[in-house]
């Protein structure tokens, strides 16, 4: 990895050293706006500057979003997500794919050990999961017994798969809806990469195949929902390329009714941005 900027830093926690690269020691090398980005640009900038190779992440990217201004025009940049969130729908035809390329790797006399995620990649069986039974205190356990009888193939794929896959870890069903799960299991908030003998570590971010992924957000956690060609496609270690986001701010005043909630609010929000991108584009 390249580190044009001199931004690769060590900080030392619980007696021992861990690597990350410093927003601060790229201000220095001259973009004095840094302290003044969105925390979401922030993010996408620390991704430029730790995965600068110089042909996938390279020194332009990094200029261009160091010089970034609300009023530019938007511009190409690629991100590399800490870890993917896999849904059972989705997620699965991603790991017969995985599996796919071992046995192609095996009969080219290849190494299919060496086929796997890049990143840390986690499924969680929930969306395809039936009620059979309701009503009872036996509910769960009924309906849980069926789902395995029923899907023995699949779980039995599925475990093979966690076994044998670097990176590749299955939530069972019964634990809950992916969303929840991401937000109270699965998330880091901050990463810890093992490279090497030292450590290094970064904001935690993630792309899910669901389309409230983007609840993470409220933890601190970049994430949005892609498609699973996309996710795939950064599970195997390519980036995700997407344009740099507009930003808006708002402030809030007062406080809510005891009739509202915090989602009342964040709806509220939402069309208000709804009317104004509709009466931009009129």
């Amino acid at each position: 990895m390249k580190n044009s900027f001199g931004t690769k830093a060590i900080i030392k926690l619980d007696n021992q050293e861990v690597t990350y690269f410093s927003l601060n020691k790229l201000a220095d090398a001259g973009f004095n706006n840094l302290s003044r980005f969105p925390v979401c640009i922030k993010i996408l900038l620390e991704n430029l500057i730790r995965n600068e190779d110089g042909l996938l992440f390279t020194e332009k990217d990094i200029n261009n979003l160091a010089s970034w201004d609300i009023d530019k025009e938007s511009f190409e940049l690629p991100f590399m997500p800490a870890r993917v969130l896999l849904q059972d729908f989705t997620g699965i035809p991603a790991i017969v794919d995985l599996a796919a390329m071992r046995d192609a790797a095996n009969r080219l006399y290849g190494d299919p050990s060496k086929i796997n995620p890049r990143i840390p990649s986690e499924l969680v069986i929930d969306h395809s999961v039936q009620v059979d039974s309701f009503g009872k205190t036996t509910s769960l356990e009924e309906n849980i017994y069926h789902e395995f009888k029923r899907n023995s193939e699949r779980y039995t794929f599925l475990k093979w798969g966690q076994k044998n896959f670097d990176n590749f870890r299955v939530v069972p069903p019964a634990t809950g809806i992916c969303h929840q799960v991401n937000l109270e299991y699965l998330a880091r908030v901050v990463f810890i990469k093992e490279t090497g003998s030292t450590n290094t570590v970064f904001p935690d971010s993630v792309f899910g195949l669901d389309s409230h992924t983007t609840m993470i957000n409220g933890a601190g956690v970049l994430g949005w929902g892609v498609g699973g060609i996309e996710a795939e496609a950064v599970m195997l270690g390519n980036p995700y390329y997407l344009l740099s986001p507009q930003v808006l701010g708002f402030k809030l005043t007062g406080k809510l009714s005891d009739q509202a909630t915090a989602t009342d609010l964040v709806l509220y929000i939402t069309e208000l941005l709804r009317k104004k991108a509709l009466w931009e584009n009129l």
